[in-house]
């Protein structure tokens, strides 16, 4: 996915609220956000929105020497999501379609991001994501893959969304891969993350091999390449997942809530949609072994 004028804006509040978080003086802020702007200006047409991304917060790493603005803001989030681990676990035990609650349950947590918004509600959010119909449901497609192969590759999106995959995971059949980032950028899961949301407790944990956002395939480790290009089923979650794979071929179904108008115009659906979309080769994998 390129990316849009709309996005401007966006880059620029990531970027202040980036900074901030990493307690920079106004001076400091102020020259960032005009290093952000030049950035901008320079960026090509060919781009997607995660690339733009990670040029600013690894300047606002590089600048502000601080390793990781967002670490307090991950603990907390993740420790929001663990409160409601027991909550979650019971809806899908209680579930008449144990899978489809899950993956509802899976999406919801892709709330938390502070890529789009500062702050979330994530029991509400739970209960509009189990009520609403989805905008794209193809999991039937996901239902019929998970019977077919013997694991998943599953690419994490955000820390405390982690706790809402940790759901999905356990209700899932199959062994699992879960994909972090190799360091930190934005409030994107790293390895750390994972683990203090149990995530080492139900699947093989890896990374993609670089701090980008997303999954920018050029920029990943070949070890990453290997485990993508064998998977017979790769679980996307979230935003920037879409927007670096969503041209690509490859059996993905991508889980998450089109919380931005670009995406969801570029998507075709409402903004706010909840989204169970299989790729192209996903659903030409299905039909072929149907």
């Amino acid at each position: 996915m390129r990316i849009y004028l709309d996005c401007w804006p966006c880059f620029l509040r990531q970027a202040l609220s980036a900074v901030r978080r990493a307690g920079a003086p106004p001076a400091l802020q102020r020259a960032i956000l005009e290093e952000t702007m030049t950035e901008l200006g320079a960026v090509s047409e060919a781009a997607t929105p995660p690339e733009m991304g990670n040029q600013i917060h690894r300047l606002v790493r590089e600048r502000t020497q601080v390793a990781d603005p967002y670490r307090e803001s991950k603990q907390e989030a993740t420790a929001s999501a663990l409160a409601l681990l027991p909550m979650l676990r019971e809806r899908v035990a209680t579930a008449t379609d144990p899978l489809a609650t899950a993956v509802r349950i899976a999406i919801a947590g892709n709330i938390i991001d502070y890529g789009v918004a500062e702050s979330f509600d994530l029991e509400a959010t739970v209960e509009r994501v189990l009520r609403v119909t989805p905008a794209i449901d193809d999991l039937a497609l996901l239902r019929q893959t998970l019977q077919q192969v013997d694991r998943v590759l599953y690419l994490a999106d955000n820390a405390g969304e982690t706790v809402f995959d940790r759901v999905l995971i356990e209700t899932l059949s199959v062994p699992v891969d879960y994909v972090v980032k190799a360091g930190p950028v934005l409030n994107d899961a790293t390895r750390e993350e994972a683990i203090e949301a149990g995530l080492d407790q139900v699947a093989a944990l890896s990374d993609t091999g670089c701090d980008a956002m997303g999954t920018p395939l050029g920029l990943c480790s070949s070890a990453f390449h290997e485990r993508f290009e064998r998977a017979g089923l790769i679980i996307a979650k979230g935003q920037a997942n879409y927007e670096t794979l969503s041209n690509v071929d490859a059996p993905i179904c991508f889980l998450l809530q089109a919380k931005c108008s670009v995406i969801a115009e570029d998507i075709g659906v409402a903004p706010g949609s909840v989204i169970i979309q299989a790729s192209d080769a996903l659903s030409t994998a299905v039909s072929t072994t149907s």
